[in-house]
């Protein structure tokens, strides 16, 4: 008894002393306003109680809005530093062949995508052997090509980037990776006056990398940089 009269009192001085340990401690805050309503008794109603559970169970969902933002914020900005690097490897290159080469290798590396394509529309031959040596990366397409893809042969007017999951259409596209890529994310370019319409096509084997209610600001602003790129080298 002697002992627990010690520990009682050591307890109460220490929170006197010391008040903001129980004010900073929601747990143990609640149990005392739940001590404080078992006194009271059932018959009564503690407004300054229901007032303090409300609050606190605000300032919980606070607490949880906070945590996810946060958590958003740096998940947009690894995206964001991924992206340029992905944007400076892609200016290393001094040939076209080796700025298709890192397309296909130490860029889509960086961003995680399985698959990258460039589809070009053109009255030339895919069979031409100056296109092929360009590597598996290039994927030369005839005029229309990009649209229907991109709409599925409906009247619609292509978005600048597009994020879905594959359609049968894709096995074309993807050759030897068809089955395997399940969702993809596509880019429309403009290579200039006087040029068929061009397509950059990232795909990925994980069916919801690429979701069409996810973000494409980073997307959009790669492929602003790449299109500029192209026309550079198709100059």
């Amino acid at each position: 008894m002697a002992d627990q009269a010690t520990l009682r009192e050591e307890l109460r001085d220490r929170i006197i002393s010391e008040p903001e340990i129980v004010l900073e401690d929601p747990d143990l805050l609640s149990a005392l306003i739940a001590a404080n309503e078992r006194a009271m008794g059932t018959n009564i109603v503690d407004l300054r109680g229901i007032a303090m559970e409300r609050m606190g169970a605000r300032l919980d969902r606070l607490e949880d809005t906070h945590r996810s933002v946060i958590a958003a914020a740096y998940e947009n900005l690894a995206g964001t530093n991924q992206v340029h690097r992905a944007i400076l490897q892609l200016l290393d290159p001094v040939t076209f062949e080796g700025f298709l080469k890192s397309l296909g290798n130490e860029v889509a590396e960086t961003l995680r995508i399985d698959c990258v394509r460039l589809v070009l529309e053109s009255v030339q031959s895919a069979e031409d052997p100056a296109l092929r040596r360009l590597g598996d990366v290039l994927f030369v397409a005839e005029p229309g090509f990009v649209a229907h893809y991109l709409t599925g042969g409906r009247s619609l007017h292509p978005r600048p980037v597009t994020l879905r999951q594959v359609s049968p259409e894709s096995d074309q596209l993807y050759g030897e990776r068809a089955g395997w890529i399940r969702s993809e994310a596509l880019m429309r370019l403009d290579l200039g006056t006087g040029r068929l319409p061009a397509m950059l096509v990232f795909g990925a084997e994980d069916p919801h990398q690429f979701k069409p209610a996810h973000g494409t600001d980073l997307l959009t602003f790669f492929s602003s940089v790449f299109e500029r790129a192209m026309r550079r080298w198709l100059a």
